[in-house]
């Protein structure tokens, strides 16, 4: 059966979220802002959230109705059989996001909300589920744009920003949604050699190897909410996490590099968290000794902006970055998210796209830069492309930054991107209801990944190892091994218990 479900994002990141949504094989994909709608079965909501790169979290729409007050909110919740949903005994919480002239105070929505569910169990067992904020068995999140409400099962849990593989973190480290989001943006997907020259923590060149290798970055999650769900299908779920058939082969490497030597360490054990050492070499160096690398390569970076990171020459920082790529960089391509003009201004190239996309709450752009020797009419002549045919079209859009911009002050009042805006999306008349309970299939399972080795097919996660397989192949690195045999099931992600400590930042 399929039912509606919402992928968020970040804004600017929707095009790149419905295209994985499309190759992934969900149906009635439909961008609206820093959201995808799309259909599909339980399957399809359970790959959701462990193969999208670019979602931050995965709705199931359940209900949808008008309200112009509190009163009309809790009778409208009230007729929703709760039973279906919650089982007896199980903690529930509720996020709501308003954009309303009459719901003005969201903790008061998530009150009316809450209230309605208890009175319910009150009513009907004489007792009442429990309210839990930090471990819930069960997330709802509630948004009304005006009197348009929609209530939804969050299928995700914790952001799914949150990978599992980031030990530590520099001052103010880039999203790994909106560092994933940058990549795909560039269309790499393997092809060369990738270098990120300011690499900080290192969530740049953890996500490309991911991307390159097309390995799921949900595996190295530890739980998701829909596994709570009184339908959960662990068979089924099983078969998705154990299920390595598309991963591939990378035949090329990628360096991140880092004047910060505390940052080059940070980098260093994220990556080896990460299990991906053979592909991935972190060095310290200053971008401006940077040479011209031996093999072609595509650079992807994200320097200080002067907002939360501040440089003493933040503009001789740009120009510097302007004057390598020029130099040393000719025959390939460079991408820079930044969020001034000036310090745009101040690398003195000609970008030949220009993405707008949001970092946090800052309107930033991720601009291209094809660098060549000689003149555009020479490069041109030698096979050369400036901007792709894509590039072209997205460029000639009218009002593209305009837009986005009409958004930001909305951005700035909400303060996070972790917020979806559905106001644009038009839900059909009918939801789907969750199936039959499925109690013979339920997985018990600790915060610990030492549990995951018999419950999922032999894919553990052994704290004391330091084995990370892959299919067919023994890659050594540094201390961990990745390999994987034919057999699925057999896949071992040994890693050291520090490894998986999952920060705040």
């Amino acid at each position: 059966m399929e039912f509606e479900l919402i992928a968020k994002t970040f804004m600017g990141l929707e095009p790149v979220l419905a295209k994985e949504l499309t190759q992934m094989g969900a149906n009635n994909v439909q961008i609206g802002r820093r959201m995808v709608s799309f259909t599909g079965d339980k399957e399809t909501m359970y790959r959701a959230n462990f193969q999208l790169h670019t979602a931050i979290r995965i709705l199931k729409p359940i209900a949808k109705f008008k309200a112009r007050s509190a009163d009309d909110v809790y009778e409208e919740i009230q007729k929703i059989d709760w039973s279906k949903h919650i089982e007896e005994g199980k903690t529930f919480s509720v996020d709501s996001v308003v954009y309303s002239e009459e719901f003005r105070n969201s903790r008061f929505v998530t009150y009316k909300v809450k209230d309605a569910i208890v009175d319910q169990f009150r009513q009907r067992t004489g007792k009442r589920p429990n309210i839990s904020v930090s471990n819930p068995d069960i997330r709802l999140n509630i948004h009304i744009a005006e009197y348009d409400c929609t209530l939804s099962l969050d299928s995700s849990g914790e952001s799914l920003h949150r990978r599992g593989y980031r030990q530590e973190s520099v001052e103010a480290p880039l999203n790994e949604v909106l560092a994933a989001g940058m990549i795909l943006m560039t269309g790499w997907q393997g092809e060369t050699d990738f270098i990120d020259p300011m690499c900080g923590s290192g969530t740049l060149v953890v996500e490309a190897a991911l991307i390159a290798r097309n390995i799921s970055p949900g595996v190295f999650r530890k739980n998701y909410a829909f596994e709570k769900w009184p339908d959960f299908d662990q068979e089924l779920f099983d078969h998705i996490y154990n299920d390595d058939s598309n991963e591939r082969e990378f035949n090329h490497h990628i360096y991140g590099y880092d004047i910060d030597m505390k940052a080059v360490n940070t980098a260093r054990l994220n990556v080896r968290a990460s299990g991906l050492t053979k592909d991935i070499t972190i060095e310290q160096a200053d971008f401006k000794d940077f040479k011209k690398p031996e093999n072609k390569s595509i650079l992807v970076t994200n320097p200080p902006y002067g907002e939360r990171i501040s440089t003493p020459n933040l503009l001789g920082t740009y120009k510097m970055i302007g004057e390598r790529l020029k130099h040393q960089f000719m025959g390939n391509e460079a991408w820079v998210l930044s969020y001034r003009e000036e310090c745009f201004d101040q690398i003195g190239l000609k970008p030949s796209i220009k993405i707008p996309v949001y970092n946090g709450s800052l309107e930033c752009e991720f601009r291209k830069y094809a660098i060549f020797d000689g003149s555009l009419k020479d490069f041109r002549q030698d096979g050369g492309v400036v901007k792709s045919d894509d590039e072209k079209r997205q460029m000639a859009e009218k009002n593209r930054f305009k837009k986005n911009r009409e958004f930001k002050k909305r951005l700035d009042e909400d303060g996070s991107q972790d917020t979806d805006d559905i106001r644009s999306y038009t839900f059909k008349n009918h939801f789907a209801h969750t199936e039959e309970r499925n109690d013979d299939r339920k997985r018990k399972r600790t915060a610990s990944f030492n549990d995951r080795d018999d419950k999922r097919g032999g894919r553990s996660f052994e704290r004391g190892g330091k084995a990370f397989s892959g299919k067919g192949k023994d890659f050594n690195r540094k201390g961990k091994s990745f390999e994987r045999t034919d057999k699925r099931g057999s896949k071992n992600f040994g890693r050291n218990s520090a490894n998986f400590i999952d920060h705040d930042d």
